[in-house]
């Protein structure tokens, strides 16, 4: 079993905590091709239920 051979400082372990606040940014959202909606990049048009240039879901 791998066992570490000195006590992480904490200043290191926070520090490598620290890094979360890089991950908080808007969504990226791109042009529905049927509508022209804001979505989500591959995922289903929530307004028309389109994807791939087909009707997935009834809206």
């Amino acid at each position: 079993m791998a066992v570490p051979k000195r006590k992480t400082s904490r200043a290191k372990h926070r520090s490598r905590h620290a890094q979360w606040k890089g991950s908080l940014k808007a969504p990226e959202l791109v042009e529905c091709p049927q509508c022209h909606e804001k979505k989500k990049p591959h995922h289903v048009c929530p307004s028309c239920g389109s994807y791939d240039g087909r009707e997935v879901i009834e809206t």
